[in-house]
This record gives structure tokens, sequence and C-alpha cells, in this order.
């Protein structure tokens, strides 16, 4: 099998997988309400700043890029 093909089913899995994670992210947990994430309020000023949730999402995709990698070769 030439690499093209390979290519495409590991996006293809790579899709289903964070389209499964969006749809029960709500339910299962509050992705951007995490502790460590900071927010602001005052009166005229709204602050907020994710920086565990990007922590957790870069993690996550760091390891969906390696394993859909580990499929290529």
């Amino acid at each position: 099998m030439s690499s093209m093909p390979k290519l495409f089913i590991a996006a293809g899995i790579v899709l289903v997988v964070v389209g499964l994670l969006w749809m029960a992210g709500g339910r299962w947990f509050s992705l951007g309400r995490l502790p460590g994430d900071i927010a602001y309020e005052s009166d005229r000023v709204k602050f907020y700043f994710p920086i565990v949730s990007c922590i957790l999402v870069s993690l996550l995709l760091a390891l969906i890029f390696y394993v859909a990698r580990w499929f290529i070769r």
C-alpha cells in the first residue's frame, strides 16, 4: 500500500476521534473552565486566558499526531 491511502486513513481516524471528543466534551469535562485557567472580571474588563486548557489540547494533539505518524510508518 502506498503512503497516500495510509495518510487518508490516518486523517480519517483522527477526524473521527476529534469529532467524538468534541461532541462528548461538554458532557464529560469542561474544557475552558479547568482549574488553572485564568479568569478576571470587573465592571469594565473581562479577561480570560485558558492556559491549562491550551496545554491539555496541545498534549492531546501531539499524541494524536504521534499515533498517526506511527500508523503511517
